[in-house]
């Protein structure tokens, strides 16, 4: 046994089994460090599988099939009497998730890394304290965490390396008058075993378009309420005003640019008061959905002790994924920096390596960093937005072009939204790419790829693209990019 292993328990110690720390338990197991993944949450998955990514899509992806179902007049199929059963529609979710899970939860006990469940805290800077978790609910119930069997009530682990990954919670309402916890949010909706026949959404993100979209589009009468002048308000506003307008035309009442005053309980119905264009408005729903987003999961760790600097909840960390503790990592949702899952994995996958083989550190590159929202249309960006460009002054000219005039969006009546391209002046290398349109998640990728390579939209231009596709319509964007470009030369 080296003197690392008599000096520590563990080489390294992952605090979060969630898909950051999955994937930094593979890195340094890979590597051949004793490593322990310690999980404190009472269900097994981490937040994409078991209360984000996956459920929602799912649920949004049966949204988009009865709304498809329900609107088949275009391509002259009569589909009358379009209904659907509820609770066969969150059964599917559940086996979904439930298959990821367990997928999950195998990977996570193959025996290449310990795994202990158990509520993880700070006692010193190379140590924790392990308390006992009892499960009261789903998965596992009454199951104990595996030192349960010891005399004392606790059990202190050391480790010469750390990696925080503990997530994110719903954030708490920065509406005094709202009480998040008396309204639905993106955990307990998933949980529901009827619709509500009215809603409010309070809040404009990712997870409030979403959502809202998902109500609407089954049946439930859905009111909007954001502060900022539009939804998505990270994004370019001619983005964010097509899904408005779709919006819109589907039948939700939507009110950005808003001043919450007050929100009460009347009867069996909640109220929300605020202000719109200089008046007071009052909206009232059988149930409230607060979206106003998610913080750090960091409050339990007892940090403060052990001198990791944070920005309220938000652990700070460099670009080599250290806190200000060098030997304490920190990735994921936990950091705030993205709470975007394949950016969780690359900084799992960054701090495991760097802790492994130091001498040849790797940083986090955000240059390709992608979002997207998948509401319909979608809408997905990858690089600088124009808002973004502008807001740091980085040179750029940008070209949109229309799927109202794109022949493979005709054919599928998906006429709603656009891409856009933005290029370095000179060279034209793409530095942005979006589409807000059918299956834009999927078409961003063709841009992700060509950021990666650093290509110039002279090289997308040039590059074959099968008729009549989708993907094709990037290829009006980069030539009229090139000839801009050309025109200035």
């Amino acid at each position: 046994m080296t003197e690392l292993h008599r000096k520590y328990d563990y080489d390294v110690a992952i605090i979060g089994g969630g898909s950051g720390g999955y994937a930094a338990a593979r890195t340094t197991a890979n590597a051949g460090l004793k490593t322990v993944v310690i999980e404190g949450g009472e269900e097994v998955g981490g937040l994409c599988i078991l209360r984000g990514c996956m459920p929602t899509k799912a649920l949004l992806y049966a949204a988009e099939v009865m709304h498809l179902a329900s609107h088949a007049e275009p391509w002259g199929i009569r589909a009358e009497n379009v209904s659907f059963n509820f609770s066969q529609v969150m059964a599917r979710k559940d086996l979904l998730i439930k298959d990821f899970a367990d997928c999950r939860h195998q990977q996570l006990r193959s025996g290449k890394f310990e795994f202990i469940r158990a509520v993880a805290r700070f006692t010193d800077s190379n140590a924790i304290e392990l308390f006992p978790l009892l499960i009261q609910s789903g998965e596992g119930k009454g199951e104990e965490n595996q030192f349960a069997h010891e005399p004392s009530a606790n059990r202190t682990l050391t480790a010469k390396y750390f990696i925080i990954a503990t997530g994110s919670t719903i954030a708490p309402s920065p509406i005094s008058c709202i009480d998040p916890t008396t309204c639905l949010n993106s955990d307990t909706a998933l949980k529901l075993t009827r619709l509500p026949k009215s809603i409010i959404v309070v809040g404009g993100g990712a997870v409030a378009c979403e959502f809202a979209q998902f109500f609407q589009r089954f049946g439930v009468k859905v009111t909007l309420i954001q502060r900022s002048p539009h939804v998505l308000h990270e994004f370019d506003s001619d983005a964010t005003s097509e899904l408005e307008k779709v919006f819109l035309r589907e039948g939700m009442t939507l009110y950005t640019g808003t001043n919450i005053i007050d929100s009460r309980t009347i009867g069996s119905e909640k109220e929300v008061i605020f202000e719109h264009e200089g008046k007071s408005v009052r909206v009232s729903a059988e149930d409230i959905f607060f979206a106003l987003g998610r913080v750090p999961n960091t409050e339990p760790l007892g940090l403060e002790k052990i001198g990791v600097a944070a920005d309220g909840r938000r652990i700070t960390t460099n670009h080599f994924m250290q806190t200000s503790r060098p030997h304490i990592y920190a990735v994921g949702d936990c950091t705030g920096r993205h709470e975007i899952v394949h950016i969780a994995v690359q900084q799992g996958e960054v701090a495991g390596h760097n802790i492994a083989y130091p001498e040849r550190a790797k940083e986090m590159d955000y240059r390709l960093l992608t979002e997207i929202i998948f509401t319909e249309p979608q809408i997905a960006a990858v690089g600088l937005t124009e808002r973004k460009a502008r807001g740091r002054n980085i040179p750029h000219i940008a070209a949109s072009y229309p799927f109202n005039d794109h022949g493979k969006a005709l054919i599928m009546e998906a006429k709603d939204g656009f891409v856009k391209l933005l290029a370095e002046p000179a060279s034209g290398e793409i530095i942005g790419g979006c589409c807000v349109g059918p299956f834009g998640g999927e078409l961003i990728h063709e841009i992700i790829a060509a950021m990666h390579k650093r290509m110039t939209v002279h090289e997308l231009a040039a590059m074959p693209h099968y008729h009549p596709t989708l993907a094709e319509i990037w290829t009006h964007t980069a030539e009229e990019l090139a000839e801009k470009i050309a025109q200035r030369t």
